[in-house]
C-alpha cells in the first residue's frame, strides 16, 4: 500500500516523473498552478513520447477559489482537405500515416490560453522559463522508458510508411533499450520559438509556415490556413450535483459528460440500494451499468457541438439521469457490447497554495499518433482524425473543419466539505469509467486517496488497440466479486494486476484547512511532486 504524499505550499502529479518536477520547480519559483502546468505539459510531450506530443489536442479546467472554474478547448478541426473524397475508393480513414493526420494540432493553442488566464490571475514567469525543462530534455535527451520501449517493439509494424517514425524511435532499425538516451534536436528548436515568440507562432508567422511545409512533404492534408484558422477556447465546464459535492467536466466534443453521468447515476443507485463498499459486487456492478447507460447516450449524441442535436446540459437534468438509472437492474447486467473509442492520453494535475487547481489532459490518441514525425520541426502528430467516420450520416461524420469526438475529459470536483478535487487519467474508453472508480471510492466511499488508485480496476470496452468489448478486470479483484459478476451476466476477461489498459491515473486534493494531498497510478512511471 502507497501513502498518500501530502504538503501545504503546492502539489503536481503526472504520469512521468520529470513532468511533475518540472511543474514543481515552478511552484517553488513563486509559480501558480497554470504556470506549473504549462511547464509539466511541455516536459511530458517530449519524456513521454509514445504518450503524447505537441501534435495533438488538449483540454483544461482551473479551478480558482470564489469563482466558477473554467474550461479551456484546444481541439483542432478537420483540415479543409479532409472530406470523404480524399479517402476515395478505403471502408475507414487509415489509423496511422499522412492521411490520418488530417486535424490541426490544438495543444499548444491551448498553452497560449492557460497563459493568458494565467496572466489575469497574476501569473509572471516566462514562457521561455516555462519551457526551459522540455528544450534541455529534447536537446540533450531522456531516457527511453519499459513502456516506450515495449510499445515502439510492439507497435513499429502497423506504422508502415510513417515517415519520421523509424528515424525518430527506431535508430539504427531498432527501438533503443529502457535507459538508453532519446533526443530530438528538431523538437528542441521549435520549443524554443514557441518560447521566444509564443504559442500563436505554431499557427501563424513562420514557424507556422514551417509545419505545413512539413505535413505537405509528408502528404498531410493540414495546411497552412487551416493552422491559421485555429482559435483555442474558453468554456464553461458542463457539472452536475451529487450527494457529496458539485462535479465539473468538459464539454463536448469530449466524453466529459459520460463522466458526469456515471457518477450521478452511481449517486442515485447507491441510494436506491447500491453498497458503497469498493471491490464488492454492488459497488463494481452499479459503475458498471452506469457506464453501459452513458455510452449508449455518448455514441449516440456526442460530437461536435455544432453538429449536436442536444445541448448537452439536457443529457445531465434529473429527468434524463432518473430515465437513464430506472433501466438499470442492480441484479443483472445488461447485454453488451456497444461500439468502443480506443485512445491515448496523458493526465495530470496541481494546486498550488493559493488555492488555484488544474486538471489537464493532453493526447495524440493512438499510441505514437499517426506515427508522422515531421522531419524540420520534430513534431510528432496525432491520429485523432481517424475516428472521423466517411458516412455521412453518422454521429462522428468527416467534414472540413469539424472538430473529432475526444475520449479525453480532465475532471474537477468541489465537495460540501470545501475539498476540492482534481482528478483525470488516460485511457480512451477507459477515462470516465476510472475517474468515476477513483471518485466513488475517495469521496463517497471514504477511501484514502492514493488507495482509491492503486485499487483494482476495470474496464469495459476496448482501449490500447483491443478490439474486445467485454468487462476486463485485474486479477486482484476479489475472487467472490469477480465470480459474482460473471453470475449476473457479465463477460468477464481477467487481466494483469496492474494492467496498462486500466489508465494512468492521477488525483490532487485541496482541503478546507489548505492541506494539500496527491496520488499517482503505479501503472505508470509517474510521481507526487510535493513541497
Amino acid at each position: 500500500m502507497l501513502n498518500t504524499p501530502s504538503a501545504y505550499r503546492g502539489v503536481v502529479t503526472a504520469p512521468h516523473h520529470l513532468a511533475a518536477q518540472s511543474g514543481l520547480l515552478v511552484l517553488r519559483e513563486g509559480g501558480n498552478a497554470i504556470e506549473a502546468m504549462l511547464a509539466a505539459a511541455a516536459t511530458i510531450a517530449v519524456v513521454y513520447p509514445h504518450m503524447n506530443s505537441i501534435g495533438g489536442d488538449g483540454f483544461w479546467l482551473v479551478g480558482v477559489p470564489g469563482a466558477p472554474p473554467v474550461a479551456i478547448d484546444a481541439c483542432g478541426g478537420a483540415a479543409d482537405a479532409a472530406t470523404p473524397s480524399l479517402y476515395r475508393g478505403m471502408s475507414a480513414i487509415p489509423p496511422r500515416g499522412p492521411l490520418a493526420a488530417n486535424t490541426v494540432a490544438g495543444t499548444v493553442s491551448g498553452w497560449g490560453e492557460a497563459e493568458r488566464l494565467s496572466h489575469d490571475l497574476g501569473g509572471h514567469l516566462p514562457l521561455e522559463r516555462l519551457l526551459e525543462d522540455a528544450i534541455h530534455y529534447a536537446e540533450r535527451g531522456v531516457p527511453v522508458t519499459a513502456g516506450q520501449h515495449r510499445l515502439t517493439v510492439a507497435k513499429h509494424a502497423e506504422m508502415g510508411q510513417s515517415p519520421g517514425f523509424g528515424e525518430l524511435f527506431m535508430p539504427g532499425g531498432a527501438a533503443p533499450p529502457p535507459g538508453a538516451a532519446h533526443t530530438n534536436s528538431a523538437l528542441a528548436e521549435t520549443l524554443r520559438e514557441i518560447a521566444r515568440f509564443g504559442p500563436d507562432s505554431f499557427y501563424r508567422g513562420p514557424l507556422a509556415e514551417r509545419i505545413a511545409a512539413d505535413l505537405a512533404r509528408v502528404g498531410a492534408p493540414v495546411s497552412a490556413d487551416d493552422l491559421a484558422r485555429h482559435q483555442a477556447a474558453r468554456c464553461v465546464p458542463l457539472e452536475v450535483t451529487t450527494g457529496v459535492g458539485r462535479l465539473y467536466n468538459t464539454r463536448p466534443p469530449t466524453q466529459g459528460v459520460s463522466s458526469l453521468q456515471i457518477l450521478a447515476l452511481f449517486d442515485r443507485l447507491k441510494h436506491g440500494g447500491a453498497p458503497v463498499e469498493p471491490e464488492s459486487f454492488g459497488f463494481v456492478h452499479a459503475l458498471v451499468e452506469a457506464t453501459k447507460q452513458a455510452f449508449i447516450t455518448r455514441n449516440r449524441e456526442v460530437t461536435d457541438p455544432a453538429y449536436m442535436r442536444r445541448e448537452p446540459e439536457a443529457l445531465l437534468t434529473d429527468e434524463e439521469l432518473a430515465a437513464m438509472a430506472a433501466r438499470i437492474d442492480l441484479q443483472r447486467a445488461r447485454p453488451w457490447p456497444h461500439a468502443g473509442q480506443p485512445g491515448d492520453t496523458i493526465w495530470m494535475g496541481a494546486v498550488d497554495r493559493d488555492g488555484i487547481a488544474v486538471s489537464f489532459i493532453q493526447s495524440i490518441y493512438w499510441e505514437f499518433g499517426s506515427g508522422v514525425v515531421l522531419e524540420e520541426t520534430g513534431i510528432q502528430w496525432q491520429n485523432r482524425g481517424s475516428s472521423f467516420a466517411l458516412d455521412a450520416g453518422a454521429p462522428n461524420a468527416l467534414a472540413p473543419g469539424r472538430k473529432p469526438f475526444h475520449t479525453l475529459n480532465p475532471a474537477m470536483a468541489r465537495l460540501h466539505d470545501g475539498r476540492t478535487i482534481t482528478y483525470g487519467t488516460m485511457g480512451g474508453e477507459g477515462q470516465p469509467q476510472t475517474q468515476a472508480a477513483i471518485f466513488s471510492r475517495y469521496a463517497m466511499s471514504g477511501q484514502d486517496l492514493q488507495a482509491a488508485i492503486t485499487a483494482p480496476r476495470w474496464l469495459l470496452g476496448r482501449t490500447w488497440g483491443d478490439e474486445s468489448t467485454n468487462l476486463k478486470v485485474e486479477s486482484r479483484l476479489e475472487p467472490d466479486t469477480v465470480e459474482a459478476l460473471r453470475n449476473a451476466g457479465h463477460d468477464i476477461e481477467v487481466v494483469g494486476p496492474f494492467s496498462d489498459m486500466m489508465g494512468h491515473a492521477g488525483a490532487v486534493v485541496q482541503h478546507a484547512n489548505g492541506l494539500i494531498e496527491g496520488a499517482t497510478d503505479p501503472r505508470s512511471d509517474g510521481v507526487v511532486a510535493a513541497f
